[in-house]
């Protein structure tokens, strides 16, 4: 039997670092219309980074820098229960604690998975269907983000997280559902695990900055029924690509 106190403590951490929740103080915001993402740094003041920031996200992938230097991330997930969450923008999928990465000899807790479509993360200007940001804290609150690119694919198995997640999507926002099948988010990685890496935002108001980004090179399949049934909840709910302003992206191979 696990513990309430830690599932509440990562509720909160969730709440705080998914880019898609809106803070308890900030305005509404949504993609498109009178709150839409070219209006988001004028809804709110804690939003001012979402329109006069210099290191916002997504960014398009090009003219990566090899580096060497840059270790392999360690994944260091479990298996468990989770709860999916319909908040308005997108589906968080919530874990239990226990679950993190080392990266830069950092070590980031993984918070919260979600999904956008179509991907936000473009790769010399192509985006794919969808794609998967895994969201991790560091002790001293830094963030990073694993972004994992999934396009449609009629030849290959579904993917069999995705296939136990999905006929639980919340459809209503506000609303929630727990999955008490055993998910380990690592069946959502690639079996390449080289990535570019860059420092950027939360996609999303109050677009945070400061966020380590991790990008796999190999991408995801999805099937057309699992994009079908994300496309009928959400038409679109990913961020354009942002201004670089120069920033360095590199590659670990």
């Amino acid at each position: 039997m696990r513990f309430l106190a830690p599932a509440v403590l990562l509720f909160g951490m969730a709440t705080f670092a998914v880019a898609q929740s809106t803070p308890p103080t900030g305005a509404p915001w949504d993609y498109e219309g009178k709150r839409g993402i070219l209006n988001w740094g004028k809804l709110d003041p804690a939003y001012k980074a979402c329109a006069q920031g210099h290191e916002q996200s997504p960014i398009d992938i090009r003219g990566a820098k090899l580096n060497k230097a840059l270790q392999p991330i360690e994944f260091h997930y479990i298996s468990g229960p989770v709860t999916l969450e319909h908040n308005g923008h997108t589906i968080i999928v919530h874990v239990d604690p226990g679950s993190y990465i080392v990266a830069g000899g950092v070590r980031y807790d993984l918070v919260q998975f979600h999904f956008h479509h179509p991907g936000e993360e473009a790769v010399k200007g192509k985006l794919t269907d969808m794609d998967i940001h895994l969201v991790h804290k560091s002790a001293e609150g830094k963030l990073a983000v694993i972004a994992i690119r999934l396009s449609e694919d009629r030849t290959t198995p579904p993917n069999a997280v995705l296939s136990t997640l999905w006929p639980h999507l919340p459809t209503t926002s506000g609303a929630t559902e727990k999955v008490t099948d055993m998910i380990n988010p690592g069946g959502l990685l690639p079996a390449d695990r080289g990535y570019w890496t860059y420092v950027g935002s939360l996609t999303a108001p109050p677009c945070t900055e400061g966020v380590h980004w991790f990008i796999f090179e190999q991408d995801m399949t999805l099937s057309r029924d699992q994009l079908r049934a994300f496309a009928a909840l959400f038409k679109i709910n990913s961020r354009p690509l942002q201004d670089p302003h120069g920033r360095r992206i590199e590659a670990n191979e």
